[in-house]
């Protein structure tokens, strides 16, 4: 039977809340010095909080809506041909608002602190580069990461949930490959590979989060498409021999 499609908007909400709860959370509320990882969770912890929560949501929606939860895979799916135009666009508006819902629980959860609370530039986890930002690495380093380390992400989703993939771990899969990711790409970019992940946090923090929340967009977009052309020549290079 047919998953409704009204289902798989709330799964892709549901599941993207708790992508950008969870992960940006982790940065947040308990990541502290990510860099030196002398307090919080340090690195290894908030890449940790991003694959697992891949991992729990994808054998919790997976089965509902494919568990996308993320901008950027739903247009890599639709290049494979795995999800129709109209599905996208439910996906996507799903994952934007999911986002942003989150993103104003962490806000509101932070606002709580009986010592007060100043949100600063890049706020609530958000993502950025530059002066300020991380290691302060530059845009072409920024733009570089997000569109490379996306396209290889799709390719490890349409790889293990192909016919000729593991479906049954895929899951685990996906969800090592963003922590793997996150290891890389945090102090470059605070890793996005994700626009809904980018668009809530920055809503919310505003400044220059905002204002560079473009390349987490655009960067994305790109590596999926990427991502999405390396897998389709691969597999039907494999399915003719």
């Amino acid at each position: 039977m047919e998953t409704k499609i009204s289902s798989k908007f709330i799964a892709e909400l549901i599941g993207t809340f708790g992508l950008v709860l969870f992960g940006c959370g982790a940065a947040a509320v308990a990541g502290g010095d990510t860099l030196a990882q002398t307090s919080g969770l340090g690195l290894l912890g908030i890449s940790l909080a991003f694959g697992f929560s891949v991992v729990v949501f994808a054998y919790a929606i997976g089965g509902i809506s494919g568990c996308h939860i993320n901008p950027a895979v739903t247009i890599g799916v639709l290049i494979a041909g795995r999800i129709s135009v109209k599905d996208a666009v439910v996906y996507i508006v799903a994952q934007l608002i999911g986002a942003v819902i989150a993103a104003f629980v962490l806000k509101t959860i932070l606002s709580g602190q009986l010592a007060g609370f100043t949100s600063g530039e890049w706020a609530f986890g958000s993502n950025g580069w530059g002066k300020g930002y991380q290691n302060e690495y530059n845009v072409t380093s920024a733009f570089i990461t997000e569109t490379v380390m996306t396209a290889v992400f799709l390719f490890v989703i349409l790889a293990t949930t192909s016919k000729v993939g593991n479906g049954t771990m895929a899951g685990l899969a996906i969800g090592f490959t963003l922590v793997l990711i996150h290891l890389v790409a945090i102090p470059i970019t605070g890793t996005s590979v994700n626009p809904a992940r980018s668009f809530g946090p920055a809503l919310f923090a505003g400044g220059q989060a905002l204002s560079q929340l473009w390349l987490f967009f655009a960067a994305p977009i790109l590596g999926a498409i990427i991502g999405a052309i390396l897998w389709k020549v691969t597999y039907s290079e494999s399915s003719a021999a």
